[in-house]
């Protein structure tokens, strides 16, 4: 099971509000913001624009109570789906008896809206919490629950009713500077990206403060306790224990980790202590030994670049060293040429060419030393004697009019 991550109630306020402000550019929140934002496109329709609009405002806060749900069970990244219920409709009808009820007070008293308002901002983080926690749209709406709520934050209340009401100011003057700069269709995108993320990061925030106070709302934070179940605490009583063995007995801090580190699905923070440890006692060549495991664990799990950070680490301690892996190997040149890392990925092809010289996979890191080297006029001597080799050697293989075609490139330069 993947290491889960978990969010730490100590956590000062400045570094929690940080947080929230990243938490909407995190994981699935990133296409779900993409998919609500442009969604609104579909309330330009004729007739059922309008009714579509509430639909997709129903699904952006369904998404948004099952955030501030899945923050205050601890959980630091955001929920892969929401699940389904009427609290997104329920805060959609709140919202527009409440513009209602601004009109008719507006109407009828003419003034006074500032009352209906204020009136939100207090109450709505409490009636957010309850719907996501209770799921009840009777007590979330009970006056009693809002004073119960507040009792139980106490001054921090304030600060969430400071948010809704920067977030009102900030979401109607994006409103009024985007309308008068862009055409709509610009326009609609860019409002409802700025009023989405304001409300992924107010919801999250609630979820975070909920989750500090766990215990004043009756609440037993799910992944600390699926955290204890697969062990994951243990990682970190681990990493306590090599700290304290690390001054003095530095060996036995090793030979802590080892058993641990057999485990492809050791955390990265393991492999960093026992890095650190060998690299205090100047083990050079074991660190280059656990550099070559880590780095086919970290492929298996679907991290290259981490693993493309290993191999930088351990080139800086051997220029000559490379996975012993073809599986990591071709990977890790794969990418360092996407990545522009020519001189990196040029290395790994010519390692890869040495040590696995019939494998089928040849031809494909053949033609890309090839092309690395001829990016550069010096070096297009030795990439016309490789184009060669391969097309001696690999005559039936599916890329040798590729091999062919990079030959008459190289003859023929533009």
């Amino acid at each position: 099971m993947p290491r889960i991550e978990l969010i730490d109630p100590r956590l000062p306020l400045s570094q929690q509000l940080l947080d929230a402000l990243r938490y909407p550019l995190r994981g699935a929140a990133v296409p779900a913001l993409a998919a609500f934002t442009l969604a609104h496109y579909l309330a330009l329709l004729p007739v059922a624009g309008w009714l579509l609009e509430l639909v997709i405002w129903a699904a952006t806060y369904l998404y948004a109570l099952e955030c501030l749900r899945h923050t205050a069970d601890g959980y630091a990244a955001p929920p892969e789906f929401a699940e389904p219920g009427h609290g997104g409709w329920a805060l959609v009808a709140i919202l527009l008896w409440s513009t209602v009820l601004t009109l008719l007070v507006k109407l009828n008293f003419d003034g006074g809206t500032w009352i209906i308002t204020l009136l939100m901002a207090v109450s709505l983080p409490a009636i957010a919490m309850s719907l996501a926690l209770d799921g009840s749209v009777g007590h979330a709406l009970n006056p009693l629950t809002w004073i119960q709520v507040m009792s139980r934050f106490g001054l921090p209340y304030l600060l969430l009713i400071g948010v809704q009401c920067l977030i009102a100011i900030i979401v109607g003057v994006a409103q009024i500077a985007f309308e008068s700069t862009f055409p709509r269709v610009i326009s609609l995108p860019l409002f409802y990206l700025v009023a989405n993320y304001a409300t992924l990061f107010n919801f999250h925030l609630m979820g975070a403060l909920i989750h500090q106070r766990h215990e004043h709302f009756g609440v037993q934070p799910q992944a600390h306790r699926l955290a204890r179940e697969i062990h994951q605490d243990a990682d970190q009583r681990l990493l306590d224990e090599v700290a304290t063995l690390a001054p003095k007995q530095p060996q036995a801090a090793l030979e802590l980790l080892v058993p641990r580190l057999r485990d492809h699905a050791a955390p990265a923070s393991l492999h960093h202590a026992y890095r650190q440890l060998l690299q205090r006692q100047g083990l050079k060549d074991a660190l280059l030994v656990h550099g070559q495991i880590w780095m086919a664990a970290l492929i298996a799990q679907r991290e290259s670049r981490r693993a493309l950070g290993v191999l930088q680490e351990c080139c800086g301690m051997d220029t000559s060293f490379f996975p012993d892996d073809p599986r990591t190997c071709g990977e890790l040149a794969d990418l360092a040429a996407r990545l522009g890392m020519s001189r990196l990925a040029l290395h790994l092809c010519r390692s890869y060419l040495v040590q696995w010289p019939r494998d089928q996979q040849v031809p494909h890191y053949g033609l890309l030393a090839a092309r690395l080297l001829g990016e550069h006029a010096d070096q297009h001597a030795e990439a016309a004697q490789l184009l060669d080799q391969l097309a001696t050697a690999w005559p039936d293989h599916p890329l040798h009019a590729d091999i062919d075609a990079q030959r008459q490139r190289l003859a023929n330069p533009a």
